[in-house]
């Protein structure tokens, strides 16, 4: 089990991504993509590699937020290895230090943590060394690893190094199989992926998405009707979009991205719905796969 953690948008879904080598967590620019622990499993010669791509680590100021901070230190606490992502460009930020503070509290006892210092193709090479030496100041890492997730960069020796880590024992999952996610929240997170990258300012972080209906038809295909929930009447206007343009574009984007994930055939149907407290009904954060008591303040 490898936790990767980390500050919003700090690499860590583009990361476990190439270290599976198919998309399993949706990737936007936009912070707090990732809500809920999303599992993504790849094989590094005997060892398989179980990554937990926590939620990023940040000051929580609702109970969504709340919910996810807590399930990114509870993917700490699973773990067998943790590995930190910190941005090279932007180096010791608060939030980074914070999580520097906090890693010893949260870290349980003989738990192997490394440093990755992501984005290294945007500064020089001896800004990386001092952030690589005032890092491991705050924070005695076993190794540093210098990558790029986005392009590779490193990250074929960070996964033989994991691989060297993790405890002998049997398997934890299937020779082929990638993600322990079901397949309809999987479809849900990149309806919710191309919706997030759509839209802007407050509404990607107001909205959630859920697949309410998988059906296998006899040709092989499958026919997914999935909701889209927004907090409010003025939301739903603009997730749909001028006479629907919007939702339209995402739908056949999603339903592109569903296909090519499942291999076969994908019907796609969109529905947006307006429920004003979806952030505050339990239901909701069960199919996110978030506790709902751990949002409470």
């Amino acid at each position: 089990m490898v936790a990767l953690i980390g500050e919003p948008n700090a690499g860590k879904s583009t990361l476990m991504n190439r270290m599976v080598g198919a998309k399993v967590s949706i990737v936007t620019h936009k912070v707090q993509t990732t809500r809920a622990r999303i599992r993504g499993i790849a094989l590094e010669g005997p060892a398989q590699l179980v990554f937990i791509d926590t939620p990023g680590l940040f000051r929580p100021r609702r109970r969504l937020d709340r919910a996810m901070v807590k399930a990114a230190w509870t993917g700490v606490s699973d773990a067998d290895v943790v590995v930190l992502l910190i941005e090279a460009h932007r180096g010791l930020t608060e939030g980074a230090l914070a999580i520097l503070e906090s890693l010893a509290e949260h870290v349980p006892e003989g738990t192997k943590v490394a440093l990755a210092i992501n984005k290294i193709d945007r500064v020089k090479a001896e800004q990386l060394l001092a952030l690589t030496a005032k890092a491991n100041e705050k924070f005695d890492f076993m190794t540093t690893f210098m990558i790029s997730a986005e392009r590779g960069h490193g990250v074929e020796d960070l996964r033989r190094w994991l691989g060297e880590q993790v405890p002998e024992g049997p398997w934890l999952y299937p020779e082929d199989q990638i993600a322990d996610m079901a397949s309809r929240q999987i479809a849900a997170e990149m309806t919710r992926e191309k919706l997030t990258l759509r839209l802007h300012q407050e509404i990607p972080y107001q909205l959630t998405v859920e697949t309410e209906n998988w059906e296998e038809r006899p040709d092989g295909s499958v026919r997914i009707d999935q909701v889209v929930y927004v907090a409010r009447d003025g939301h739903k206007g603009i997730a749909l979009g001028p006479k629907g343009e919007t939702i339209k574009a995402v739908g056949q984007a999603a339903r592109m991205e569903i296909r090519e994930f499942l291999g076969r055939e994908v019907h796609l149907f969109l529905t947006v719905k307006v429920r004003p407290n979806w952030l505050e009904e339990a239901e909701r954060y069960s199919e996110m796969g978030l506790d709902f008591k751990d949002g409470d303040s």
